[in-house]
């Protein structure tokens, strides 16, 4: 139980991914959209006069084009650019607009401030998005204007002034919707915060301090035993029952501690989990790594810790084995710990029983692996029994 519980109250506290960033279709929708907007565009330049070309006023035309493409290319509408970057490609567009006003009045320069206005809106501050339009949409219509062409400048600045504004009050909701999802997750935060402070407390001054006087009452009674030369059989009794209530005063402290989101033990510990099962139980340990150590999720950490601990536990209680080989594999795809122990006597039918029964410890360990998408494979051998467990990369 104080496992499952350290469980469920140390998972990661990373904060929830917010909505409103462009995902990869949409971002490759609205690139593929900009792409064949600009295929009309110039479709529509080169068959409206003065056509580009390489001399006259056709190339004028042609360089302001490159110019627009230039500026567009330096908003990088998509992407995440410094500010003052994004107001140089504005502003360069609108520039190669203003030549394409004043050499092709009837041609691209008339879509070019809906861009400006949209981006504008979309990617800077307020003012500073209403003083590049506001700029970009005076040289344009002054331009048209002075070419005798009232009738597109006045559209072009009623057309894209509505749609700068609908941008920014889209915007504004969506800022909105992302500060309340931001004070939910806080929120959300903060509540399981307490709850783990709540469990911690109700552990520390319940379990744990009856496993602590249970342990002090257990010591006693050992000593006395010792120092009043009782039966041998009891004396090993009392010393056992000593060990189980420290055990278990230690595993409530590791809970505490993953209640209280401190560090909880991962594969780097496994060498000396098994070299504190060697000393205590006097069996060999054979213990192998295999691959490349590498960073595994806290949950994935916490697994493999338990799962070779449980593994050490369980042949202690249950088997009567010579020796003990522990693996841990880092393989591609998958990450695998083998507990396995080994015994020339053959195996008392408690063994297989409590293992391949389906006890707590194994059904934890279960439970916890196909939680992670892993699997725990746990079977008697020929001369003792196994445990492996397999979590997906």
């Amino acid at each position: 139980m104080l496992r499952r519980l350290a469980h469920r109250y140390s998972r990661s506290r990373g904060m929830v991914g917010m909505p409103g960033e462009p995902r990869a279709v949409e971002v490759g929708f609205l690139r593929a959209l900009g792409l064949g907007y600009l295929a009309i565009c110039l479709a529509a330049m080169f068959s409206t006069e003065p056509k580009p070309s390489l001399a006259g006023e056709g190339l004028g035309v042609l360089i302001a084009f490159f110019v627009v493409v230039a500026g567009v290319i330096a908003t990088n509408p998509l992407g995440d650019i410094p500010e003052r970057q994004r107001v140089a490609g504005l502003l360069t567009v609108a520039a190669g607009s203003v030549a394409l006003a004043a050499l092709q009045p009837s041609g691209l320069w008339e879509a070019t401030p809906y861009f400006i206005g949209i981006l504008a809106a979309m990617r800077l501050d307020r003012r500073t998005g209403l003083a590049v339009l506001g700029v970009s949409l005076v040289a344009l219509a002054v331009t048209a204007a002075l070419r005798g062409h009232w009738g597109p400048a006045l559209s072009v600045i009623v057309g894209s002034l509505p749609w700068f504004l609908m941008i920014r009050v889209m915007r504004a909701f969506r800022e909105q919707h992302l500060a309340l999802e931001r004070s939910r997750t806080a929120e959300a935060e903060a509540a399981a915060e307490a709850e783990r402070g709540r469990v911690a407390r109700e552990m520390h001054d319940v379990l744990a301090h009856s496993l602590s006087a249970l342990a002090i009452q257990l010591e006693a009674a050992r000593l006395s035993a010792r120092s009043q030369r009782v039966e041998p059989e009891l004396a090993a009794t009392l010393d056992r029952a000593h060990q189980l209530a420290v055990a278990g005063l230690d595993e409530t402290r590791r809970a505490l501690g993953a209640l209280r989101g401190e560090d909880l033990p991962g594969p780097e510990a496994v060498p000396a989990l098994a070299q504190s099962f060697e000393e205590e139980s006097g069996l060999p340990v054979a213990l192998e790594v295999e691959g490349e150590p590498r960073a595994l999720p806290p949950e994935a950490r916490l697994a493999l810790y338990r799962t070779a601990q449980e593994a050490l536990t369980n042949v202690r209680r249950h088997a009567t084995p010579e020796r003990v080989d522990l693996r841990l594999d880092y393989r591609p795809d998958q990450t695998v710990l083998v507990v396995a122990d080994h015994s020339r006597e053959e195996l008392p039918t408690l063994v297989t029983g409590a293992n391949g029964g389906g006890g707590y410890g194994l059904t934890g360990m279960r439970e916890r692996a196909e939680l992670l998408g892993g699997e725990l494979l746990a079977e008697p051998t020929e001369d003792g029994f196994r445990v492996e467990l397999r979590l997906p990369v």
